[in-house]
């Protein structure tokens, strides 16, 4: 997962809606993200690298979204770190 949010990355976009149910494997196991319905350049809109739409799912979503001012290579981490717990918990932190 955190493969293929590095390449995403390095292409200049950020997904913005990372979740379990945006995540794929392939019939040989490769894992594949999904979904790319609010995924954005890491420029943002006016070319600042500011993100300022709220977008994403409540529980995998980055506090600062919330205050409209964010960048979204984090936001994708946060996500991806609360997936990473509920793999490992079986619950979410939240």
């Amino acid at each position: 997962m955190m493969n293929g949010l590095h390449y995403l990355h390095s292409r200049g976009f950020a997904h913005r809606d990372m979740k379990p149910e945006n995540i794929l494997l392939s019939a040989k196991f490769i894992l594949k993200i999904a979904d790319f319905g609010f995924s954005i350049s890491l420029k943002g809109r006016d070319n600042t690298g500011v993100l300022r739409t709220k977008l994403g799912t409540a529980g995998y979503m980055a506090p600062e979204v919330l205050e409209h001012h964010y960048e979204g290579k984090s936001v994708d981490i946060f996500a991806a770190g609360v997936i990473l717990f509920v793999m490992y918990a079986g619950s979410p932190p939240f």
